[in-house]
């Protein structure tokens, strides 16, 4: 089991800090990118991802909400970002192209879908993206309630993926704890994107620990 703590529950007063922790206890960094339109919110940019970049020693594995996703793959790539993945309700028709796009920079493609979008959609991918994003929450905001439902999604995702043969890995995000982290390996994801539960914790590397043995 990955864990790929979000940086926006992070301490943006003291985010160097919240960096090297991750350097030695997290496996991937995961940064939320919001542009204001695919969501209601807005969080950073390039100046706050070439500031990470900078000192990041784990991948950085960003999560765009925007409308455009297209635009940005060759900036990221050139940040050192390793993992991108993007909302099929942004790209719609245009999904293959971008993963093609993404991955001949090097880096590794996802594809994202938040809880009103049928899992099913995602099967057309398989083969093509290297992970898929399966959001327990709708996206937008941090630290809201885990939707239970999201497990039966993932462990149909994750049947489909057996059935083909294929070694796409399911990342997840929303509400994710040592609470459900058990139940979440076992419905079949590979990744999990923890904020709160890890930044608000007395003892974050101590958190990702737990959510990675659970």
């Amino acid at each position: 089991m990955l864990v790929s703590p979000s940086l926006l529950a992070a301490d943006f007063l003291h985010l160097e800090n919240e960096i090297r922790m991750l350097n030695s206890a997290a496996d991937w960094i995961h940064l939320d990118v919001m542009d204001g339109s695919f969501v209601p919110n807005i969080s950073f940019g390039f100046s706050v991802i070439d500031a990470v970049s900078s000192i990041a020693e784990r991948p950085m594995d960003v999560h765009l909400m925007v409308v455009q996703p297209q635009k940005w793959i060759e900036r990221l790539a050139s940040a050192g970002v390793s993992c991108v993945s993007f909302h099929y309700e942004a790209a719609g028709d245009g999904t293959s192209a971008l993963i093609r796009e993404i991955r001949s920079y090097g880096m590794k493609a996802g594809v994202v879908i938040n809880p009103d979008v049928p899992v099913e959609e995602l099967f057309a991918f398989i083969g093509e993206a290297d992970f898929f994003l399966v959001m327990s929450v709708f996206a937008g905001f941090g630290g809201q309630r885990f939707m239970d439902s999201s497990l039966e999604r993932i462990s149909t995702l994750k049947s489909e993926i057996r059935r083909r043969g294929a070694e796409t890995m399911i990342e997840v995000d929303g509400g994710v704890c040592n609470d459900n982290a058990s139940a979440l390996r076992e419905a079949g994801a590979d990744i999990l994107v923890a904020g709160s539960s890890v930044f608000k914790s007395p003892d974050p590397a101590a958190a990702i620990a737990r959510l990675r043995e659970a």
